[in-house]
């Protein structure tokens, strides 16, 4: 579908979004993601689109734009297609390899914050820790923490480090291949994670840009919660006294998550946290007299 030699950029504009629509993607998020994918290629704040978008498309605009429109046509996610996902005010580079930063995830940082003071030399641990998104938007907040980052995923692991070094926290960002905190022998004072949590059996109703998403950031087992336990089990032994666990689960999983944590020695709970529509999203537990390592 082509607006046609010599149509405006709103034509062309126009145009993709009727197409995004017949696709399946909702009305309001296929008018923006058309204006956007122009800007994109265009290379234009939203401000000179809408004081310039009646001129002519330049002579390379259709090939180019039709290239993006037809992917997110075909459902790939608008932030695989431009390389990057705004979180916490920060701009970050995602792949494939990558879960998208979603906003939710902001109140991990949010939290985190609460707990470490601005000066402190607090030792954070931030685990699956794909884009970086987490380990970084703290690291740009505490200026005086170290972070630990782990991935069991080499490709994530570069995304991270692309990303560390984009915010220059790359001195205090340590990315390790390791799978959740078994590799690593340290304690910290709070562990971050916004771990896997969907029901393997769920896959067929999620979204089709979802699903193209790594299935190892997304999938948990029967019922989601495989991660979520051992990230449990595994923290108190790498927790500092009173340090603190903070990771993200899904929906109607709350009560389980309450029921792990409290019967896990070393750990009480201490909070959890909904999002903006009112749906229990975080869990917020603390070591109490954390078990000596072995």
């Amino acid at each position: 579908m082509t607006a046609g030699a010599g149509a405006t950029l709103y034509a062309h504009v126009a145009r993709a979004r009727e197409r995004l629509i017949t696709s399946g993607i909702p009305h309001d998020e296929a008018a923006l993601d058309a204006r956007l994918l122009a800007e994109f290629v265009l290379g234009w704040t939203t401000e000179r689109f809408f004081v310039d978008a009646g001129s002519e498309a330049p002579s390379d605009f259709e090939n180019r734009y039709g290239t993006l429109i037809a992917r997110r046509a075909a459902r790939e996610p608008f932030a695989y297609i431009v390389g990057y996902q705004e979180f916490w005010g920060l701009q970050f580079q995602v792949t494939p390899a990558v879960l998208i930063p979603r906003p939710e995830t902001e109140l991990i940082v949010e939290a985190a914050l609460g707990l470490v003071p601005k000066s402190a030399p607090a030792r954070i641990a931030d685990v699956g820790a794909g884009s970086g998104c987490l380990a970084i938007a703290i690291a740009c907040e505490r200026p005086a923490a170290t972070i630990v980052a782990t991935d069991t995923s080499d490709a994530a692991l570069d995304v991270a480090r692309d990303n560390a070094a984009r915010h220059r926290v790359a001195d205090r960002v340590h990315l390790r291949h390791a799978d959740l905190l078994t590799a690593v022998d340290e304690r910290f004072d709070l562990i971050v994670s916004n771990p896997p949590y969907v029901r393997q059996r769920d896959r067929a109703d999620l979204q089709a840009e979802v699903r193209c998403e790594p299935p190892g950031a997304l999938f948990a087992g029967d019922d989601g919660l495989d991660v979520i336990r051992r990230l449990v089990h595994e923290a108190p032994r790498s927790l500092n006294a009173e340090g603190t666990l903070i990771f993200e689960f899904g929906f109607g999983q709350a009560d389980a998550v309450e029921q792990l944590i409290s019967t896990t020695p070393g750990l009480r709970m201490t909070e959890l946290r909904r999002d903006l529509q009112d749906i229990p999203r975080i869990a917020i537990a603390t070591a109490s007299g954390a078990p000596a390592r072995v």
